[in-house]
């Protein structure tokens, strides 16, 4: 396996990382429910669904082009 010459800026600009990130992020909430369910009246299973969303975003903008990664700026 080898990593692309500028994957350093990849992964500081491209939109399917950040949405990858958040999918985590969204994914760790939902985890956490059970516990914050008093804290957050938040129903069950919400927390999924915008994670299986953001990863569908992320993959839409890992297809799009994206100017500012793919001029090398």
């Amino acid at each position: 396996m080898r990593l692309i010459d500028d994957w350093r800026s990849v992964l500081r600009k491209a939109w399917s990382v950040r949405l990858i990130l958040l999918a985590g992020l969204l994914e760790a909430l939902g985890s956490l429910m059970p516990y914050l369910g008093v804290v957050l009246p938040i129903p069950e299973g919400v927390f999924n669904v915008l994670s299986s969303l953001t990863l569908g975003g992320a993959v839409v903008a890992r297809l799009i082009v994206q100017k500012e990664i793919s001029d090398g700026k």
